[in-house]
């Protein structure tokens, strides 16, 4: 028969006592204990399950305890202690949960029934799932957008509701009262399975299937702040964190805030104007910063060009630039091309792959791209471009075959 689950009856129980019912070995050294009662919450419903220890009082008056890892349900309702020490059936034991992680999912859970009945009630909204995670929480809406006016609005409703102290409180009733409790619209949402339904209420304000650990009261929940919104596949995903998460996202905001601020020495409020001056003056020099390049590659280009005869009505610049990036190379080439005519511009790095452009002016017929594609084919590379410029990259030990088969096209 599955453990009594005390938590329903007191979710703020954190010490217990019981009596190990059944013993299995997950994996080699990890163990996992049924037990006639447990305070331990298993993973469901989007919630995280317990943790904390199993004690026991060895036949020699040792004491031994053992760290509760993990809690699961498996399908026939049998909850599992996940552990690293074995303790045999019929062991008495004593049970603590971690006191300060069933608070805070007992917060951000109530918290999302608040936020959820929140979103259903001003927008007609409904949430169709729910993540607890280690630092935040997600709901997902269905909703197409979600306009800050509305966040602000609905974020102010649920905190108003959370003031209020509001009594929780839980109860179990026959799924066919469940179900025109649904039908009525007194109910929010109602799971698919058999069986009696356990049901959360915030007085006068929202009732929802749930067989999560839930506050005594709204106000235990602390507050609850929106974190941030983006759009899923569904509808719109809305990240939150209650009660003392909320502290903690505040005080890193305003030290991340004070930090950036002291970096600029500007107050905090001074940060969205100090920043798009930075962003704007990093774009101008982005772009005096490109024109310095343009003149120094089209000095570059006309010094190679003085430098390389023609030979049989066409000027091939070849070189190998170690220094120079990709880009580097297709700005140097296109001077070079525009520079003078019957040109054609040969040139690589020894990067690791080696890049390589290929290009030529506009008054020669050869084709760079469908050239260059077959010659790094076969050398181990890829490329390819239009008849005016190519580019591609080869492995660095292929490179000088490669750059010799393109100087005898």
């Amino acid at each position: 028969m599955p453990a009594a689950r005390l938590y329903y009856d007191d979710p703020s129980l954190i010490e217990f006592t019981a009596s190990v019912a059944d013993i299995r070995e997950h994996s080699r050294g990890v163990w996992q204990l049924a037990l006639d009662r447990s305070a331990f919450y298993p993973t469901s419903g989007g919630q995280p399950f317990d943790t904390g220890t199993l004690s026991a009082t060895a036949p020699s008056g040792a004491r031994l305890t053992a760290q509760i890892s993990n809690v699961e349900e498996d399908e026939s309702g049998e909850v599992w202690h996940t552990t690293d020490k074995p303790l045999t059936a019929g062991t008495p034991v004593a049970g603590r949960v971690d006191p300060h992680r069933r608070l805070d999912h007992m917060q951000q859970h109530s918290g999302q029934h608040v936020l959820s009945a929140a979103f259903d009630r001003e927008l007609k909204a409904p949430t169709v799932s729910f993540h607890l995670g280690d630092t935040t929480s997600t709901i997902d809406l269905v909703i197409s957008e979600l306009p800050a006016e509305a966040i602000t609005r609905i974020e102010r409703l649920a905190n108003e509701i959370i003031a209020e102290d509001r009594p929780v409180d839980s109860q179990t009733i026959a799924r066919a009262d469940a179900e025109a409790l649904l039908a009525s619209g007194a109910l929010r949402k109602l799971p698919e399975r058999a069986g009696s339904i356990r049901l959360i209420r915030i007085a006068d304000f929202d009732l929802n299937a749930c067989g999560g650990t839930h506050v005594r009261g709204t106000g235990q929940i602390g507050g609850l702040h929106i974190r941030s919104i983006e759009k899923v596949r569904q509808g719109i995903r809305v990240e939150f964190v209650c009660g003392l998460r909320a502290v903690a996202s505040s005080r890193a905001d305003f030290n991340l805030l004070t930090e950036s601020a002291n970096a600029l020495s500007i107050p905090a409020s001074d940060l969205p104007a100090a920043i798009q001056r930075l962003l704007a003056e990093k774009k101008s020099a982005a772009k005096e910063l490109h024109a310095r390049l343009e003149d120094l590659a089209l000095y570059e280009a006309k010094t190679l060009i003085a430098e390389t005869p023609l030979t049989a009505g066409r000027r091939l610049v070849q070189r190998t630039l170690p220094a120079c990036d990709l880009a580097a190379l297709k700005m140097l080439a296109s001077k070079l091309i525009a520079a003078a005519p019957s040109t054609i511009a040969l040139l690589a790095n020894d990067a690791e792959p080696a890049n390589i452009v290929f290009a030529r002016s506009a008054d020669l017929a050869l084709d760079c791209g469908s050239l260059l594609k077959d010659i790094l084919t076969a050398h181990g590379g890829k490329g390819g471009g239009s008849k005016e410029m190519a580019q591609g990259s080869v492995p660095r030990a292929n490179l000088d075959p490669c750059l010799a088969d393109l100087q005898t096209r």
